[in-house]
């Protein structure tokens, strides 16, 4: 059994389909999980939401989807809770033009009220009710799963919700020491230099693993797979990569691995 991970897709929808067909995913027993941040800023956020709907509905045991920051800024401007969805720098007005048919401006309070009516009713309602079901972690024998990081001294399950969505801590990134944990949100080229280097546009520092590589004309998306650490990506040009990382792998997973005799199982493995 194997977990595949996909970092930040932010409405890459071509390139998430053809990263998913290059996955040798046996769809019976290997788990797949996204980072969540599924919308926002690329050409087809409705079309990866609807993607993952139902990869999750069809197979719920095997496939799930954490929640985002960016699926909870458009949660808090439907309700009313905080505006940052709608500011350029989130993305968000990209996927309330392709949810909604139409540009969104904001000249006055009342636009306001107009773009959040808007936007709830134009996406569908199995999407509002998807992202208002996403879970904020995810655990299994491999690692612990979060959109964006973990405060050191605490397990998911007992840290704010607003820092697992949010958190950029460097004591995280650099010096995190206890089981893998795989997250998104931060792009990779942010993240600290050392942690960089030889990892085929990953992140890995003792057991603080990044996969959000970034997005632009030439970022990949994506996917991590445990315990094998064979990484799978895409790019916006069509083409595709895929690398067997050998070093820099913490040492529970390379105690997995050789239990499970995958460790010398890579002849033409890249390091």
């Amino acid at each position: 059994m194997k977990t595949f991970v996909v970092g930040d897709i932010h409405g890459r929808c071509a390139q998430l389909h053809c990263l998913l067909d290059m996955l040798p995913r046996d769809e019976s027993s290997d788990t797949l999980v996204f980072l969540g941040d599924l919308i926002d800023r690329g050409p087809d956020a409705p079309g990866c939401v609807d993607l993952v709907v139902n990869l999750t509905r069809q197979n719920p045991e095997h496939v799930l989807c954490l929640r985002g920051n960016h699926e909870q800024m458009l949660l808090d401007f439907i309700e009313g809770s905080a505006n940052l969805w709608i500011t350029p720098v989130t993305g968000g007005a990209r996927t309330f033009e392709q949810y909604a048919g139409k540009s969104l401006r904001i000249t006055k309070e009342q636009d306001l009220d107009d773009a959040r009516r808007a936007i709830e009713s134009s996406v569908p309602a199995q999407h509002l009710e998807f992202f208002h079901q996403l879970p904020y972690f995810y655990e299994d024998d491999f690692a612990i799963y979060v959109h964006a990081g973990l405060d050191q001294s605490k397990h998911p399950r007992d840290t704010q919700p607003q820092a697992l969505l949010w958190m950029r801590d460097m004591g995280f990134y650099k010096n995190y020491r206890g089981k893998p944990c795989i997250f998104g949100h931060t792009p990779t080229p942010l993240l600290p230099l050392r942690g960089r280097v030889g990892r085929h546009g990953i992140y890995i520092s003792h057991s603080a693993i990044g996969i959000d590589t970034g997005y632009n004309l030439t970022s990949p998306l994506s996917c991590l797979s445990l315990p094998d650490f064979a990484l799978y990506q895409t790019f916006a040009d069509g083409h595709e990569e895929t690398h067997h990382i050998t070093s820099f792998i913490p040492e529970p997973l390379k105690a997995m691995q050789k239990k499970a005799g995958l460790a010398d199982k890579s002849p033409s493995a890249l390091n």
